[in-house]
């Protein structure tokens, strides 16, 4: 028997726009070098169904958009910028009833007044959403890679036939972090309370002794949300890199842990959310 088909939650828009928006209506010229990318949802089983693209308004016209909001508005904090897309696009299409628009920001390091490089520093983040239940904001970021070159262990872990894997109690200890967190309301400073996090996640990680990478995990969580009192919520998502202690034996040498091989696949990946006390888990997507 031919069982029938129905079309469940969908959303579509303009992935990865590159923008770089330059102010040049000061001294020394600010960069803000944007990748954005924009989904809607909402009243379209018309154009899945039978091809009916009235209610589609072209990802090409979300890119332009884009674009000239650049220009008509500005640039100043990511945020701001990815609220002021998705309600537009909710408030002038009537078939548009989710927006969504996520922003990463890359890091130049200004070099002379109109002279920057490119940073090795991490990416920042947002995802902003906004639909008939308001906007919600979430800030992030991601590709902070934090080392520390003692302090850290591992044993004591569970083992069975095919365990292999050595216990250590001195080990280097790195990861790259990926985090988002979760606002209890708009800020008025996006960029102080990004600082501020990132802060805060460094110091954790530097001031925990680790004794496994999600006690570590959950140290930079519970800082975040116990002193940064605008968040509610941060979900981190850290790869283990693992530094192997090379074997220096066959060539007659000793290695009182100082040569390592750096292995970056496979890797361990701990996830986790942390919330403040009393804040409500958010289901929605990582």
């Amino acid at each position: 028997m031919t069982r029938q088909a129905r079309l469940g939650d969908n959303q579509y828009g303009k992935a990865e726009i590159r923008l770089m928006k330059v102010d040049r209506d000061r001294p020394r010229h600010e960069l803000h070098d944007l990748t954005v990318s924009v989904a809607l949802a909402g009243d379209m089983d018309a154009v899945h169904l039978v091809g009916d693209n009235s209610t589609v308004l072209p990802t090409d016209t979300q890119k332009n958009t884009v674009y000239a909001f650049a220009r008509e508005h500005g640039v100043d904090q990511v945020e701001d910028f990815a609220a002021l897309l998705a309600r537009h696009f909710v408030d002038t299409q009537p078939a548009v009833q989710r927006a969504t628009v996520t922003i990463d920001e890359h890091h130049w390091e200004r070099l002379a007044d109109h002279s920057f490089a490119r940073s090795g520093r991490e990416t920042r983040t947002t995802t902003v959403t906004h639909d008939d239940a308001g906007t919600r904001f979430r800030s992030g970021l991601r590709d902070l890679v934090l080392l520390s070159s003692t302090g850290s262990e591992f044993r004591g872990f569970a083992t069975d036939d095919y365990t292999t894997l050595p216990e250590t109690d001195d080990r280097i200890l790195c990861t790259s972090v990926e985090a988002r967190w979760r606002h209890a309301e708009p800020q008025a400073d996006w960029r102080a309370s990004y600082d501020a996090v990132r802060t805060e996640l460094t110091i954790a990680f530097a001031d925990t002794y680790s004794r496994s990478l999600q006690q570590t995990l959950y140290a930079m969580g519970a800082r975040v949300v116990s002193t940064c009192h605008m968040v509610e919520e941060v979900r981190l998502r850290l790869p283990n890199r693992h530094h192997l202690l090379v074997d220096l034996a066959p060539f007659g040498l000793d290695n009182p842990g100082e040569v390592f091989h750096v292995d970056d696949r496979p890797y361990g990946l701990i996830e986790a959310t942390v919330l403040a006390d009393g804040a409500a888990a958010d289901d929605g997507a990582w």
